[in-house]
């Protein structure tokens, strides 16, 4: 029977001596680089439960935060980023809170497209915790971003924004630039696509020599919105988690550093 199906004899007497298989026995795996890391790696995922929604950590985060807080240059990211896909699951569902995940893929042409959106940033400023304002463009095709931080999302704010990242990528989309109805562009939204535009944000289209892209309203456009918002979320990920300290006023004058 052994020859005949290809097993060993000692899974032959097994078989005879009782129908159902043994329980098989699951090795415990060692990991001795990573098991150092796992309880602050924990701790680091247990402070998300409170963080502000968009500046969570993300794996690279943790490994940053491990090499520079730790000296744990021994990690690899692929290690730390399977452990934090199997633990923060665990963590908020033991807070009693889940986690849910979709995405829509998207194809586009290269320097065709762009995407501009705010995203909320808090960061400790001269000790206090403060509210400041990321203004995100980004390049549909190739991801390539630019990023500056103001203390509002006003129109100067938001044109400043456009002028400081076409200087950055040396151009505009040659298509357009995809927005989610910011008031600092639209002052009213119209029927399907139409909106009324501000007239000093028309004049600087034209002088830029753009077009924009609005997304429609509601779960209708859920699908064409910008992803400007969650690259600028990922620049707070990765750049000011914990919060970044300021004692000066950069940030809110507006003064980033180019994505």
């Amino acid at each position: 029977m052994s020859d005949k199906y290809g097993v060993h004899r000692r899974t032959v007497r097994q078989a005879l001596g009782n129908a159902v298989p043994p329980v098989r026995k699951t090795p415990v795996r060692v990991s001795p680089k990573l098991d150092p890391a796992k309880s602050l790696i924990d701790a680091m995922l247990s402070e998300d439960l409170t963080a502000p929604r968009k500046q969570r950590h993300t794996a690279r985060r943790v490994l940053a935060r491990l090499v520079d807080e730790h000296q744990l240059t021994d990690l690899t990211y692929s290690a730390v980023r399977d452990y934090v896909a199997r633990r923060r699951p665990e963590i908020w569902a033991a807070a009693g809170r889940g986690l849910a995940d979709a995405f829509v893929p998207q194809t586009h042409e290269p320097g065709a497209e762009g995407e501009v959106d705010f995203a909320d940033l808090w960061i400790d400023l001269a000790g206090v915790r403060t509210k400041v304002f990321l203004f995100t463009m980004r390049l549909s095709f190739s991801g390539k971003a630019v990023h500056r931080a103001f203390a509002t999302q006003g129109q100067e704010a938001f044109l400043e924004g456009h002028r400081a990242a076409f200087e950055v990528l040396g151009g505009t989309p040659v298509f357009h630039i995809r927005y989610d109805n910011l008031k600092a562009a639209v002052s009213r939204v119209l029927f399907g696509r139409n909106r009324t535009e501000s007239g000093c944000w028309v004049a600087f289209r034209s002088h830029h020599g753009f077009e924009a892209f609005y997304c429609h309203c509601g779960v209708e456009g859920a699908h064409e919105a910008s992803r400007g918002c969650s690259v600028a979320a990922l620049v707070g990920h990765e750049n000011v988690v914990p919060a970044h300290v300021r004692d000066d006023g950069a940030v809110c004058l507006g003064v980033g550093r180019p994505g």
